[in-house]
């Protein structure tokens, strides 16, 4: 007898729990707002993103000159730089007021000032100087035109240096000029690209807010069309906390392994971004991920009482989790209260491990500590979860009960 009541109320959980997966999914796909958090914007937004930074890095910045030497070294110092990838001379000023105003109307991002002087403290045997002036609002256009004439200026050295020193040979002029020979190499990102350093984070982060927004969304129309504005409805199936939540959370987890896998690997793929992660790795990483997500956005929506809230509360917090998860910002520069705060949300550690795993092709054992964190925030927003939800099931039955009492009362009263 025991054996199959046991067996009985396995069952009936289980067919409860696969009820409120299918109700979920038809949700889902009914309720157009969460379909549009939920595949819509997973979509879209990776290749937005991708086409706006698909150059990876700003060539041919527009720049003025204003020349007050006009020199044969000026000019040569000039071509130079505009020979350049990176910066392209636009516009060639009388004076220093004239490049200002180009500058002011952004039509040219910088301005190279090259002082009277220049080509007498050169034969001199002075320190010539040239001055860059470059709009800093984008820090890109600063990046290029400061490495332009940097490049520019060390090769002008080396050609006067080696004047100078009057050397019979070749290899002389090259022990002189370069006595410790170097080279740069940028690791994990060879071309310096702005996409292959941002977009993986915006990846990782895309899935954590459409989470968030699609899921605080199906809240709000859950507690809108109940009749007491709670968040789980009276009925036979949604008694049990634990076939709430994982009948719930399996039907985001189905819809966001589809998604996943599209803005974790195709999408890296389509705009031929560093990706070099092995698919094991990337699966061991990725599903840890989104179960963490998913119970923390389950939880954060019992703080969404309409449809709308979501928009306000959740939409504006993306810039400042970019920031703190130490991508955009260095980790190592973020105070402690607020690195220990982004502890909190799992796009902090999603987008260090994706980073160092699809762009450093780190290994299991290399992420470790990331993934024993995801593990740890996945399994204690369930258990937060199944506290909300077993909440609201308590309240659900206190309202219906009261509402009950309440007909019951009036019957009587009728009656009497």
């Amino acid at each position: 007898m025991e054996k199959y009541s046991l067996r009985h109320i396995i069952r009936q959980g289980l067919n409860g729990l696969f009820y409120i997966f299918r109700k979920e999914l038809k949700a889902t796909i009914k309720d157009q707002g969460v379909l549009i958090f939920f595949l819509l914007v997973p979509l879209a937004y990776p290749l937005i993103y991708a086409f706006i930074y698909t150059n990876e890095v700003v060539r041919e910045v527009p720049t003025a000159v204003v020349d007050a030497n006009n020199s044969s070294q000026s000019r040569k110092y000039i071509r130079m730089v505009d020979g350049s990838p990176d910066v392209h001379i636009q516009s060639y000023c009388a004076d220093m007021e004239e490049a200002r105003l180009l500058l002011k109307d952004q039509k040219v991002y910088g301005i190279i000032y090259i002082p009277e002087s220049f080509s007498q403290d050169l034969a001199e045997g002075k320190q010539a100087h040239v001055s860059i002036y470059c709009d800093m609002s984008g820090m890109l256009y600063y990046k290029a035109i400061l490495l332009a004439n940097t490049e520019t200026s060390l090769k002008m050295n080396k050609e006067i240096q080696v004047k100078r020193l009057g050397n019979t040979t070749e290899r002389q002029d090259e022990i002189s000029t370069i006595p410790i020979e170097y080279e740069s190499v940028s690791l994990f990102n060879p071309q310096d690209g702005f996409a292959s350093f941002l977009i993986p984070a915006v990846l990782i982060l895309i899935i954590q807010q459409t989470l968030l927004l699609g899921v605080g969304l199906s809240a709000g129309t859950a507690r809108e069309n109940n009749r007491f504005r709670d968040l789980v409805p009276i009925s036979r199936q949604y008694q049990g906390t634990l076939r709430i939540v994982l009948g719930k959370s399996l039907a985001y987890l189905m819809i966001y392994a589809v998604m996943s896998t599209y803005i974790l690997c195709l999408v890296p793929k389509i705009f031929s971004l560093v990706q070099i992660a092995q698919p094991a790795t990337l699966f061991w990483f990725t599903l840890p991920y989104l179960l963490a997500c998913i119970f923390f956005a389950m939880t954060c929506s019992i703080f969404i009482h309409h449809r709308e809230s979501c928009m306000l509360i959740f939409v504006f917090t993306s810039v400042p989790l970019l920031f703190i998860s130490g991508i955009s910002w260095p980790g190592a520069a973020i105070p402690k209260f607020w690195e220990i705060f982004s502890w909190l949300f799992p796009s902090t550690f999603g987008i260090n491990g994706y980073v160092r795993i699809n762009t450093m092709g780190a290994t299991l054992h290399d992420v470790l500590p990331i993934i024993r964190g995801l593990w740890i925030q996945a399994v204690v927003y369930f258990i937060t979860t199944c506290i909300v939800y077993r909440r609201q099931i308590m309240l659900s039955r206190k309202h219906a009960l009261e509402r009950l009492k309440t007909y019951r009362n009036k019957k009587r009263l009728q009656a009497g």
